[in-house]
Formats: C-alpha cells, structure tokens, sequence
C-alpha cells in the first residue's frame, strides 16, 4: 500500500517541483521533463558506494553513503533551497525511489515542507514513456514528406510549423540529419531513452484532428532507433513526394552542410563509413574532391551513386503509399523557393 508520503507519477503535475536526485551522469542520459537535478551523490561517489557495497560490506558503504549524501542535502538545503516558502511541496526522486530520493525526503520534511516521493523513482516514468510508445503514435494521421537526399525535406518541415502545420521533426529531437553523413560535429545525439522522452512531449501536444507532417526515416537515425509502433504507423501513411532537380539539391547541401566545407577532414573521415558499398578506388575520389574543395563535384557524385540508389529502394520497399504519392517539383530550394513548396504542400489535396 502507498504511504502517505509517496506519489504517484500520474500525480507529478500537483507539485510545485519535482526533483531528481540521481547522479548527473543519470540525469543526463533521460529525466522528467521539468525536473531539476540536485544530486545527493556525485557519478564518482556512486561508483564509489556502490563497489564497497557489492565487494567489501554493505553496512559500510550505507555509512560511507549516508554521510556523503548528508552533506549534499546540507548545501541544497543553505543555497537551492534556501529561499523556498513554507508551502513548497517538492516531488523528489531517484533510481527506484529508494534511499536517494528518501533521504532527501525526510529531511525535508522535517523543516516543514510537504516533500514526497515519486513511488517507483525514475523507473516509473520510464514505464509511462514505453506505454505511451505502444500507444501514443497510432492517434495521429501522418502525411509523410519523402523526397531524394538533398531535398529541403526537414527545411520545408521547418517552414510547415512556421505556417501553423503539425510537425514531428525526427531529425531535429535525434540531433542528426539522417544519412550516413549526417552527424553534426562536436553535437553528440541524445540517449535513446532521452529521444524517446522528447518524443513523447512532441506528440503529447499533437491534436489528433489535424495532420501531423513527417519526414520518411529508415529504422534508425543515426546511432537511434525509431520506435517501431511510430515507423509502423508511419510506413502505412500517405505520402508527398518533393522532386527538384539535381542542381537544386546539389547547391542546397553545399549550403546545408557548410560545416563539412568548414572542415575537410572530418568529411574524409566520415567517407570510410561507406567503405562496404563503395571500392577503395571511388573513396579515395571522393575523399581527394574533398581535400581539393570540389564540392559540387562531389556532391553530385555522391547523390548519384550512392544516396538515390539506396533512396528508391529504400522507400518502394517500406512506404506502402510512396508510388501514388503528390509530387511537388522545384528547381529552387533557397529560402524562398522553400517557403513556396512549403506553402503549395499546406494547399496540397490532403489539406484539412
């Protein structure tokens, strides 16, 4: 039975604060949305207790722990803290809602504030977010936006919310652009678990009598996995296909991806990821091209052997609705010429 100072993670919106007292390591890889971190151990001193508690004696490593964790509340309690009125009811919580977050309880509690504990710790939320995943994406009509490599598809993603449109930008919560090219530098990706929680909040703001506009994602973004109920409902949706013309495309991704021309190297790094599809000969142009600066040259080469082969195959074999799809041709996919397609796709046939 759930004691009196305990809450439920339905219950999370009454509080004033909700608290994750886990170590910034955990709270970096996923946390509730809104909740603040004010660890009571330190990723090293958890190790620390954690290895004394497995290796040696747990009695003492709950002292060791205890007083580490003593010390922490202390200083939240003279600088976080220090200014809270009376009335503030904090909802705190750990990994299971154990002693991390019933430390910091009680204590609390005892000063006079009505602080509780989530029931079940971050674990519990964890499980709302993996329901909400087998759920949550199966209440919304998708139109999906396909389109060759280098065809503005999250740029015209973008101007869509810029009009009003519903829009989940996969790419933009994944922090990547898709391809095989497509991680930004010195940016790394967000956890898988974090994703999904950025996810979650995207759809969870959705109305489901509207159009949500997508781009098509393969299973992966990067080093993250799509959901499979999303891509699922997804593959099956219908789709609008942009088409613009290969000069178009060529001197939109010299634009798109200028870090690359910023930096050569790390673009002839990142060409050995398509050593097991292309020969060492065709690698080493393309790297070459690239240390020469001849970028439209290589760009054009790289759409035309490798990204529309793999594109077409790609789509004719998962989005069930990708042969009927609108086409929407451009030769402009600057800014402006952006803006237009956006607005044509918003006056498209499937516009509600």
């Amino acid at each position: 039975m759930k004691s009196s100072i305990t809450a439920d993670i339905l219950e999370r919106s009454s509080f004033d604060e909700i608290i994750d007292v886990r170590t910034p390591a955990e709270y970096a890889e996923d946390h509730i949305p809104g909740a603040i971190n004010c660890p009571v151990l330190s990723n090293e001193e958890r190790v620390i207790v954690g290895t004394m508690y497995k290796q040696a004696s747990p009695f003492d490593a709950k002292k060791v722990g205890a007083a580490l964790i003593a010390k922490k509340i202390a200083s939240y309690i003279e600088t976080e803290f220090k200014d809270k009125s009376k009335n503030w009811n904090p909802l705190i919580y750990c990994w299971r809602g154990g002693k991390r977050s019933g430390s910091m309880t009680h204590i609390l509690r005892q000063i006079g504030w009505n602080a509780q504990i989530l029931d079940g710790g971050y674990k519990s939320y964890r499980k709302e977010v993996v329901t909400k995943l087998n759920t949550l994406p199966q209440q919304f009509n998708y139109m999906v936006i396909t389109g060759q490599t280098g065809s503005a598809k999250s740029r015209v993603l973008e101007k869509l919310n810029q009009l009003g449109a519903q829009v989940l930008d996969l790419e933009q919560l994944a922090i990547h652009k898709g391809s095989v090219l497509g991680n930004i530098p010195n940016i790394p990706q967000p956890s898988q678990k974090m994703f999904e929680t950025k996810l979650i909040q995207a759809l969870e703001k959705f109305d489901a009598n509207k159009i949500v506009f997508v781009e098509a994602e393969s299973r992966k973004i990067g080093s993250l996995h799509v959901p499979d109920v999303l891509l699922e409902t997804m593959r099956k949706s219908p789709c609008i296909k942009i088409e613009a013309s290969i000069e178009a495309r060529v001197e939109f991704l010299i634009s798109d991806y200028d870090y690359f021309i910023q930096d050569p190297q790390h673009l002839i790094s990142t060409i050995d990821y398509l050593k097991d599809l292309h020969s060492k000969e065709t690698l080493a142009r393309w790297k070459s091209l690239a240390q020469e600066g001849q970028w439209p040259t290589l760009v054009s080469e790289l759409l035309e052997q490798h990204y529309d082969a793999l594109y077409r195959r790609s789509q004719n074999s998962n989005y069930v609705n990708y042969e009927t799809a609108t086409s929407f041709n451009t030769a402009d996919l600057s800014a402006k010429g952006i803006d237009i397609l956006a607005k044509q796709i918003l006056m498209g046939p499937h516009h509600v």
